[in-house]
């Protein structure tokens, strides 16, 4: 057997997975976000660094505030899914490094410069949201992953008074009505694999 998953998972997680554009009204629950980031908290950062945040956007009042910074397209389906996630780099993921990287007291320091610091939080952070992605899909649900935002009106709005840095806003639920577009094509392995 090539891999390790069954037909079912790989389906599951890859071959069959979408971008939901449209989702049904059946929320998501506490427990299940709660499965996705018992998931999502073994991925690989440098350094243990666990720069991901996770902003759960679920009240009206949060939802409101949230829609006045994503683009036009972004607006109804947004307004429409179950559950938003706003996910994030922590800038100061730093000061957690004595528990998360116990080993070396000096790890902390080592990130006294504000640019790379942030670097790191992002590049970090961005792994993490791909393991999130598969989180959402493990857990039976899709995600509509969207770049179309004004991340420093979500950073001055909803992330104030914290040292979060807004990458990617997901919206998550059960896929709706005609949910998904056409699939596009796929580079194949002689375009994208080299080997020396």
């Amino acid at each position: 057997m090539t891999l390790a998953l069954s037909a079912e998972a790989q389906d599951l997680l890859f071959r069959q997975a979408r971008t939901a554009n449209t989702f049904t009204d059946e929320p998501v629950s506490e427990e299940q976000v709660a499965a996705i980031y018992d998931l999502v908290k073994y991925a690989p950062t440098a350094m243990n660094t666990q720069p991901l945040r996770v902003l759960l956007v679920r009240t009206d009042e949060g939802r409101e505030r949230l829609l006045k910074h994503m683009s036009e397209g972004n607006r109804e389906k947004t307004a429409s899914a179950p559950l938003v996630a706003v996910l994030a780099a922590d800038t100061a993921f730093h000061d957690t490094l004595p528990r998360t990287f116990p080993h070396f007291p000096g790890a902390r320091d080592l990130f006294a410069d504000d640019a790379a610091r942030e670097q790191t939080a992002r590049f970090n952070a961005t792994l993490q949201i791909g393991y999130f992605l598969l989180g959402v899909r493990a857990a039976g649900l899709a995600a509509g992953p969207m770049g179309g935002f004004d991340a420093d009106g979500i950073d001055a709005d909803l992330l104030a008074g914290t040292s979060w840095k807004s990458l990617l806003v997901v919206n998550i639920g059960r896929p709706g009505k005609d949910p998904w577009f056409d699939r596009l094509p796929r580079l194949e392995q002689d375009e994208v694999v080299r080997a020396l």
